[in-house]
């Protein structure tokens, strides 16, 4: 992190307003992102928070369509629904835009004019389909018919579900739309793209100049796309909802902005309006056109390049020519890896997730908080189950934090009036065994480097130390025989909560507001911030001196979940993967029901080993790797719906069965000599079928 940065702007990524956000989403993006701007706020660092809805694009129209209402329909539901949902967790959006408000079409269209205005653009004819009955042109998802490769009739224009091959609707056999269920037609249409090409020496540069500052996982993520070159990218659909394309001519007629680029720019949007809530119509641009302000992306890993690649060219064309109204790039983009729910991926189409509304109704948003913090997948997939967060509720928030506090409370009013009865010294604090300068300094160093899971565990040994110090320390024993040394361990004790309020109110909020409150300050923690009479610093040494009254009242912070609480949903699931594997047979019985073939037929196959010798991305395309394979003497190139699974760089050297005799066939403009063989697992991504042992390139499969 760069020193000279005064104040702080973080965003978070737009949810599609389509659906419910489950546990995925919050330990992915919002929960990391709201617990480091908690404790920015404790810094008294200038930090805003800004999210909000995504509320344009295919998804949205698929699910209008299904129910037979309109899109706004849908987008006002969902928005509704996630923003409560944010609230009752706890996370604390200073602005909580959407993207379909008239000043979000105001300044993606703006956007939009600058730079076509600079002539970046490029136009371009192609064909279509079309559905005459309708009258519109149809994205992929709205084109369905029988998959090329597995002749499965149901196949998706994008990708068919039954053999997993990512294809494009033009592949597709017999295709219909799903609009009308008739034959489309291919009609010519124009398209605005947007020249990623023309900006990769400058985004090369711009991500050179964060190596080492950048997790892994975002670097690699972005240099494989910089690697294989970036091509030029659609910005412009024909679609019925979205923002208009905002050109006077009849080519612009029934087009919108592609969702890529219109939701990207609803971070800026949403901060010009948070900017006029404030009664400051331009304090926004101290965000956004201002170098001493740093910005940081929260997102998932799915998100990385859009907020690497194409959201920085989008601001460098801006940028383009101009001295004044220069946008700043992001200084961090802390892309988190996936949460999975009890090993699997969670599905919203098979209902495989936990929303976070439900999970709300149930239990108390700081128990969920604190059992993904701990679980927080920075550098690797982690898991959330119900066994694991029972478990850290009962062993770790109420056993140990929980227990504490309200002996320390309950004690301190039962045996001293409910004053602080000790005025402890510097020596006093040393004496508890913390080295709190060094405890502090990890835990700024942890949510400064975005390591939450650390700063969680580090907070809980401190909670535990303290646990520890009143259990040894016996006050209630030795009360009468020395009260002078009852009375020093609850002042010591009594601080410790003080220290823990303010340590934990990143990650638990309302815990720690609860905490304060049972202190006897009058003011929640909230307001204290606020009103600047709290501050991360002062949870280093006691605060509370000798007379301090504590609230007459304590409570118990953390209520155990019995086995019986989390039955129902120890039965959901078990319900769900039943429902899944009958699926899963099903689907796999379905593919017996290919034509019977003689035993002579398999035979004419031809499985070999074949070792990739080099890879790449095909181009226009985020789902196809183009693999250079050695067979023996020969070499084929192939290519395989893999790039969602593997890097190109993840799959040079393996070797893997290539169906050799295959007819050739070209896909997206490129010669496909062949198929190598995967298997899509539990998570949804495809395994190769991998060969090992030295000397079987070429050797026939038998």
């Amino acid at each position: 992190m760069n020193n000279h940065f005064t104040r702080t702007l973080v965003t978070t990524a737009l949810p599609y307003a389509n659906g419910p956000v489950h546990l995925g989403h919050l330990a992915g993006v919002y929960l990391p992102a709201d617990i480091y701007v908690r404790f920015k706020r404790l810094q008294g660092e200038d930090i805003i928070h800004i999210g909000g809805s995504d509320e344009h694009g295919v998804p949205i129209t698929i699910t209008a369509d299904k129910e037979g209402i309109s899109p706004q329909d849908v987008v006002d539901r969902y928005h509704r629904l996630n923003l409560d949902a944010f609230a009752r967790c706890g996370i604390s959006f200073d602005y909580y835009g959407r993207t379909s408000s008239e000043s979000h079409c105001r300044t993606a269209q703006e956007f939009f004019q600058e730079i076509n205005a600079k002539g970046v653009f490029i136009k371009r004819k192609e064909r279509h389909f079309f559905d005459p009955e309708t009258k519109r042109f149809l994205s992929d998802r709205y084109v369905t018919g029988t998959c090329p490769i597995c002749s499965n009739p149901e196949a998706n224009g994008d990708q068919c579900e039954q053999c997993g091959t990512h294809l494009n609707p033009r592949e597709l056999i017999e295709p219909r739309s799903k609009l009308s269920n008739k034959v489309p037609e291919l009609r010519e249409t124009l398209h605005w793209y947007f020249p990623l090409g023309r900006f990769q020496e400058q985004l090369e540069s711009y991500v050179n100049s964060h190596e080492g500052d950048w997790r892994m996982n975002v670097l690699n993520y972005t240099r494989t796309w910089l690697k294989q070159g970036l091509n030029d990218r659609a910005i412009t659909r024909d679609l019925h909802w979205g923002i208009p394309v905002p050109v006077d001519s009849e080519e612009a007629r029934g087009k919108v902005l592609y969702v890529w680029f219109d939701a990207v720019l609803g971070y800026i949007s949403f901060t010009r309006e948070w900017a006029e809530r404030q009664g400051r119509p331009e304090l926004w641009r101290d965000y956004w056109q201002n170098s001493d302000c740093r910005i940081i992306h929260f997102i998932g890993k799915d998100n990385v390049v859009f907020h690497t690649l194409m959201f920085p060219a989008i601001l460098m064309a801006w940028n383009e020519r101009r001295t004044e109204g220069v946008y700043s790039l992001a200084d961090n983009v802390p892309a988190s890896e996936f949460m999975n729910f009890e090993g699997r991926k969670f599905s919203k189409s098979r209902n495989y997730a936990v929303y976070l509304g439900d999970f709300l109704d149930k239990f108390p948003a700081d128990t969920l908080r604190y059992t993904i913090a701990m679980n927080y997948p920075e550098n690797k997939d982690s898991d959330f189950s119900w066994l694991d967060f029972q478990n850290r509720t009962n062993g770790e928030l109420a056993d140990t934090l929980g227990n504490f506090i309200k002996r320390s409370i309950d004690f301190t009013n039962s045996k001293f009036n409910g004053e602080i009865p000790y005025e402890c010294t510097e020596e006093d604090w040393t004496s508890l065994g913390i080295d709190w300068q060094e405890c502090f300094e990890k835990l700024d160093n942890a949510y400064e480097q975005f390591h939450f899971r650390d700063a969680a565990a580090l907070t809980m040994q401190i909670a535990r130390s303290a646990n520890r110090f009143l259990t040894d320390s016996e006050p209630w024993r030795v009360l009468k025989s020395d009260p002078e040394a009852a009375a020093r361990t609850m002042a010591l004790s009594v601080n410790l909560c003080y220290t823990l309020a303010i340590a934990w109110y990143p990650v638990i909020p309302d815990t720690a507001n609860r905490i304060y409150a049972m202190l006897g300050f009058s003011e929640t923690l909230d307001e204290a911030l606020k009103n600047g009479t709290v501050s991360w610093g002062m949870a280093r040494f006691p605060r509370l001196g000798k007379g301090h009254k504590l609230s007459a009242q304590s409570e118990i912070l953390f209520r155990k979940i019995d086995d019986k609480d989390i039955a129902p949903e120890l039965e959901k699931i078990e319900r769900l993967l039943a429902e899944i594997g009958k699926e899963e047979v099903e689907a796999q019985e379905s593919m017996h029901f290919k034509p019977e073939i003689r035993f002579e037929d398999f035979l004419n196959v031809d499985l070999r080993v074949a070792t990739v010798t080099a890879c790449e991305k095909v181009k226009k395309t985020d789902k196809l790797l183009k693999l250079q394979l050695k067979v023996g003497s020969k070499k084929r190139q192939v290519l395989a719906g893999i790039a969602q699974s593997y890097t190109p760089e993840a799959i040079i050297g393996k070797n893997v069965i290539l169906v050799a005799n295959l007819a050739e066939r070209k896909i997206r403009g490129e010669l496909s000599q062949g198929m190598i063989l995967a298997v899509e697992g539990n998570d949804g991504k495809l395994n190769l079928v991998e060969v090992d042992g030295s000397g079987v390139n070429g050797k026939i499969v038998q």
